[in-house]
């Protein structure tokens, strides 16, 4: 061991210990701490690191708890999404503020990559008002409409945010005229506080509308469904995240606050199965919904999905035909969504991208006549307001952010969002972290991102000679092959002649894919094929 080198470091520590011992006892004390912590690296079994480096080994794990801080301040190019650049969050951070977003000396894009992008101009633009960028969602079974902003809050719980994290989102919510998405922890003291507009999400735990048992409870639905702060019903089918993956909050973490707001007891798990126990087949998924609808008074009910196996989602939309009963809006969530914890597979490798999922939903709600009754919802990393105008382009009414909104929160892209040491009182339940996020500042933050980033899009709409997002087609984007050769955004996206999946004499091969290979085989009575 003595002539070893990467010894020394640690054997130096008792003799540095004896010659202050005399000179400054705490640095004596000091060294022989580190001399024991350095004998305790030698006989743990775990760390081969620092058996091999006692003491010296330990820079090796800091420099690595650092390293997302390192590579994010002083090495990732400002165009490297990880998931989101730093030009993107710095953007967010510019409109939350308040401050000058603006842009010199040009872009930091490459123009001539495969898949870049752009929106066609026209030389009459308009001045589009942001004021109207508002959409009713409500089909023909529906009693009360919504108007909804064509921006919002995407799906985030209470449990997974801090208190203060939801206040501020809903009190901004309140003051822009926005709506915010409860996610599938329901509605807790803080979603309520300042009376912003909510879309209440239930998800198959059912929490705030569940029984004892876990199973769903009408009589508790009615109950808080009635509200006049809830404007919309969404059942959560999956999640852009972690599609098809069920969750479970340790006991430990159900605190007092949390076990209210879901419904559940304290000193349990607090489960969130795979798959929903009230329906098994889209027929029964849409006799859910006209339930529900029944239930809350008639407010809009919806679902949100990240898109997986084509059968399944072609099955729900046979039964839309079969048993009449059409949902009032559909949120597609793309796999590239997400806030809080996935498995890793799950975030990188499970459920389909927004932009395939969404023209997917689109092109089979316009065959079976039903598009202009439903309203389509996309969420998927909505940051800038280019990202809002290219979903609508594709076939969205309405955009909803998550992550773009926790940015406007003081968010910094730490990625410890699993871990409840969120460093600056976002995604954490810890009650002294959380302290740093100060509601009456943050707020306004949420609201100033929201009304610039609208207000972006009315100039972005403008520019191309148009009033309203709604009027917003393929045709208006110009994207690049993988050739680089420039080509619309339409040429890139398959299409479906309006009810031409209700022919009775249906040319599947003449469809495009996945309809081709799927199509005939979905049914209204099951949800795998």
């Amino acid at each position: 061991m003595l002539g070893q080198l990467r010894y020394w470091p640690w054997l130096s520590t008792p003799l540095l210990a004896l010659a202050t011992l005399a000179w400054q006892p705490w640095l004596a004390l000091l060294f022989s701490a580190l001399f024991l912590v350095g004998l305790n690296d030698l006989r743990q079994p775990h760390r081969s690191v620092l058996r091999n480096y006692p003491l010296t080994g330990h820079l090796r794990f800091a420099l690595e708890y650092i390293r997302p801080e390192i590579r994010q301040y002083f090495i990732e190019d400002d165009e490297a999404e990880y998931p989101f650049s730093r030009n993107q969050r710095a953007l967010v951070y510019a409109r939350a503020k308040g401050q000058n977003d603006k842009r010199g000396f040009g872009s930091l894009k490459n123009m001539y990559s495969p898949n870049a992008e752009w929106l066609l101009h026209s030389n009459r633009p308009r001045h589009a008002d942001p004021k109207t960028f508002r959409i009713t969602i409500g089909g023909p079974n529906c009693r009360h409409p919504y108007s909804a902003s064509i921006f919002n809050i995407s799906a985030m719980s209470f449990g997974a945010l801090s208190a203060n994290a939801i206040r501020a989102l809903n009190k901004g919510a309140a003051a822009g005229g926005f709506m915010h998405d409860t996610g599938e922890g329901s509605i807790s003291p803080y979603h309520r506080e300042f009376g912003g507009d909510l879309v209440w999400e239930i998800g198959s735990g059912y929490f705030g509308c569940r029984s004892a048992e876990g199973r769903f409870s009408a009589e508790r639905f009615a109950e808080q469904a009635k509200s006049p702060q809830v404007k919309m019903i969404e059942i959560k089918l999956s999640q852009g995240a972690k599609p098809g993956h069920g969750g479970v909050l340790p006991a430990a973490k159900v605190s007092p606050e949390i076990a209210a707001t879901r419904g559940v007891a304290m000193g349990e798990d607090c489960v969130s199965p795979p798959s929903h126990s009230e329906f098994s087949t889209p027929l029964e998924l849409l006799q859910f919904v006209a339930h529900l609808r029944e239930l809350s008074g008639g407010k809009p009910v919806g679902f949100k999905l990240c898109v997986g196996h084509p059968v399944e989602w072609f099955g729900i939309a046979k039964a839309m035909v079969q048993s009449g009963i059409a949902p009032d809006f559909i949120v597609v969530d793309g796999s590239e969504g997400g806030t809080g914890a996935a498995p890793a597979e799950f975030a990188d490798n499970v459920g389909m991208p927004l932009r395939d999922g969404l023209r997917l939903v689109h092109n089979t709600l316009i065959g079976l006549g039903l598009r202009q009754q439903i309203k389509i919802g996309a969420a998927g990393k909505m940051i800038t307001s280019f990202d809002i105008a290219r979903a609508l382009a594709i076939g969205a009414d309405w955009c909803n952010s998550a992550r773009g909104f926790m940015f406007a929160l003081g968010c910094l892209q730490s990625l410890h969002c699993h871990t409840d040491a969120c460093p600056t009182g976002v995604a954490t339940q810890d009650p002294l972290r959380q302290k740093a996020l100060v509601v009456a500042d943050k707020w306004q933050r949420v609201r100033n991102f929201h009304d610039s980033t609208v207000a972006s899009l009315a100039e972005l709409i403008g520019a191309a000679g148009l009033d309203h997002p709604s009027q917003l087609r393929p045709t208006h984007i110009m994207t690049r092959d993988a050739d680089g050769k420039a080509i619309s955004f339409a040429r890139s996206l398959d299409k479906v002649a309006k009810s031409a999946l209700l022919q009775t004499d249906l040319d599947v091969d003449a469809l495009p894919e996945p309809f081709r290979s799927y199509w005939s085989v979905a049914s209204p009575d099951r949800f795998n094929a």
